[in-house]
């Protein structure tokens, strides 16, 4: 073992890198192991903080260190109850985190190695396209007309479109505010956009258990949850505030400009994007408190 008597930082690292050196490969394997295991937990704490497993995980803590100080004060009766209680404890949990299993599961397909291009990767989106786009949330942003937009990435999403009204439209500036106009029938829901088609109206989207600010409601929450388990774009306009914002991976950001949504799906959608946009997106499951200006 490491001997820490040594306040050397040379003679530490020398040290380390001789136990590395001398273990074999057995106990390497053991090393990478742990490692492993603790690099997922650390990403299932992050997925489930702020939501409500993570509520569920502080339960069950809470229940372990009841059993376990019944166990210590001889509280037969209650410790025999808890106890019980343990041997359903796995399939109830399952049951309780089944939304955040589902999510866990169809995160491993972001690893970015196999799903998009084993799907035959996503449909190019013409910058005339984004302009009609850019064009309509402006407008729409400027009258205060609520309207929610999903642009459909690598992963398709067959079960929303199913649920909306099938349109199978050109996108234009036109029909995309004529859509969220109040005396639509198709106003409420999300467009949902798939390559340069407008492919449904009206459609539901899955809502996020994510905390969000106290003037984001339903449109902001089922645009996050788009997002969550797709690689799909959302975009809202508020029809209280007409400020814009943009979903993406489970993060939103507030008080997009339309020069800075022109930037962002120019950046995501072109064939020649760099991989990441310049837009801060908060963290997935915190608040973004601060005001802080896009880009």
């Amino acid at each position: 073992m490491l001997d820490f008597r040594h306040r050397d930082l040379a003679d530490l690292v020398e040290q380390f890198w001789y136990q590395i050196t001398h273990l074999g490969t057995p106990a390497l394997w053991q090393i990478v192991d742990v490692a492993l295991v603790s690099y997922l937990v650390y990403r299932l704490l992050l997925m489930v903080r702020g939501s409500r497993a993570w509520r569920i995980i502080g339960g069950v803590v809470i229940y372990l260190v009841l059993w376990f100080i019944t166990d210590v004060m001889e509280l037969r009766t209650i410790h025999f109850l808890l106890e019980k209680g343990l041997v359903l404890g796995p399939v109830a949990l399952v049951i309780l985190l089944l939304p955040e299993l589902r999510a866990a599961i169809e995160g491993f397909g972001k690893l970015g190695f196999w799903p998009e291009r084993l799907g035959g990767g996503e449909e190019d989106v013409s910058a005339k396209v984004i302009d009609e786009i850019v064009d309509a949330v402006a407008d729409l942003s400027t009258t205060q007309t609520g309207a929610l937009i999903v642009i459909e990435r690598s992963r398709h999403m067959p079960e929303i479109e199913a649920s909306g009204v099938p349109l199978h439209a050109n996108v234009s500036t036109t029909l995309l505010e004529s859509l969220f106009y109040g005396a639509n029938p198709l106003h409420d829901g999300a467009v949902m956009i798939r390559g340069n088609s407008i492919v449904a109206a009206a459609c539901q989207l899955p809502l996020s258990d994510s905390p969000l600010r106290p003037h984001m409601h339903m449109r902001h929450r089922a645009a996050v949850g788009a997002t969550e388990s797709t690689d799909a774009i959302s975009i809202i306009v508020s029809e209280e505030r007409g400020s814009i914002s943009v979903a993406m991976d489970g993060r939103i950001r507030e008080d997009v400009s339309p020069a800075q949504l022109r930037e962002l799906l120019s950046q995501q959608l072109r064939p020649e994007r760099p991989t990441k946009s310049r837009l801060n997106f908060g963290a997935r499951k915190e608040r973004d408190d601060e005001k802080a200006s896009v880009g």
